[in-house]
């Protein structure tokens, strides 16, 4: 698909820097198949208008503080490392030139800092060491090293002085509240370095409402990675090179699924990324259907794709030229879609990982999807 089909006008006044105050305050945007015109809400009123007894699916994934701030411990300049995924254990030595070697924890990385950053030397981030090894051949990441000055977990001394990596479009600091909001009520699972966003809206009551509704939840982790953030640089969406994403699709989810299928019951997944997980886990022989599946997916879903699994999908508003948008067309359909987001626009919606939030359905009605 031309990327210059996805392309919509936004002011940045639209763009949403903080959450709504309550997660079930944040509007939405109901567009549903066919040539009916979309109909506003709020996410309190989600239960409502979700097919009853359907099959919800989150993404347990839980956002790790990745954004680490530092000095170099030769000349004390300030440096930024962004933790993108952890890669597995290597020996080094500790003192560079000295006979005493440590295992570290290591992690593929970004890095920012006024003047180059330089193989070999360390950055210090409190009581987490942290060192340069070098620049990984597959994708162009820094390999960093961390590990701590006091033997304590590398895990939990991130876990305390990490921030909270809010995406760039937020123009201020991560606040105390968005270790909280930034964050699902349902993650459990360490290793996103940005939130599944349009789970940020659920809540436990929310949850407790659906399911008098007859509806069930299951879960799925696809942990978000730097394609959340990847820009499109071509001009053609089948020559853009998407970052594999770790996912888990468990026996138990697609038990689930399964058992919504046996009885037509529509499964809605909440967030593109549950919607990618689904289908990349979709059983060829079982059309509906999703394998167990654990590994990673580079699935680009773009107008053309044929849904497999997902019949409805909540989800937030994405970036012009995105592939997320380009996702959400080709479930609903590119000019339903585009004209429902500038009907968002004229309405004061707010957009993006903070914003406001759309629930569709398939353009292609399946049993029990309706």
């Amino acid at each position: 698909m031309r990327v210059e089909l996805l392309n919509y006008e936004l002011p940045p006044e639209r763009i949403a820097q903080h959450p709504a105050l309550e997660r079930e305050a944040a509007r939405l945007l109901v567009v549903p198949r066919g040539g009916d015109a979309p109909t506003h809400h709020t996410i309190a009123d989600l239960p409502g208008l979700v097919p009853e007894g359907a099959l919800i699916v989150v993404n347990d994934t839980r956002v790790i503080p990745a954004r680490l701030h530092g000095q170099k411990a030769d000349t004390g300049g300030k440096v930024e490392i962004f933790l993108v995924r952890r890669v597995g254990t290597r020996s080094i030595e500790v003192t560079p030139g000295a006979p005493e070697t440590r295992d570290v924890a290591v992690w593929r990385a970004l890095g920012k800092a006024s003047k180059s950053l330089k193989f070999g030397s360390d950055v210090i981030v409190g009581r987490l060491n942290i060192r340069l090894i070098g620049r990984a051949d597959d994708d162009g990441l820094l390999e960093v090293g961390l590990w701590t000055s006091t033997g304590e977990s590398v895990d939990d001394v991130v876990r305390e002085l990490g921030h909270v990596p809010l995406p760039p479009y937020i123009k201020r600091d991560d606040l105390a509240t968005d270790a909280d909001r930034y964050q699902t009520v349902f993650a459990r699972v360490d290793g996103a370095i940005a939130a599944p966003t349009a789970g940020l809206h659920l809540t436990r009551p929310l949850i407790g409402r659906l399911a008098i509704r007859g509806c069930e939840l299951a879960m799925v982790t696809l942990h978000v990675g730097l394609g959340t953030f990847q820009p499109v640089t071509v001009a053609d969406l089948d020559d853009h090179p998407m970052h594999a994403e770790p996912l888990n699709v468990s026996l138990t989810t697609a038990n689930a699924i399964a058992k919504a299928r046996a009885e037509d019951r529509a499964v809605v997944a909440v967030g593109t990324t549950v919607a990618r997980a689904l289908e990349s886990a979709a059983d060829p022989n079982r059309p509906g259907h999703v394998l167990p599946t654990t590994g990673e997916t580079r699935l680009l879903i773009q107008p053309g794709y044929s849904f497999k699994v997902v019949d409805h999908l909540l989800t937030n508003f994405h970036l012009p030229k995105s592939t997320l948008l380009a996702m959400v067309c080709a479930l609903a359909g590119t000019e339903r879609v585009l004209d429902a987001y500038k009907l968002a626009v004229d309405e004061k919606y707010r957009f993006y990982s903070y914003g406001d939030a759309m629930l569709l359905t398939r353009a292609e009605a399946r049993m029990g999807a309706t």
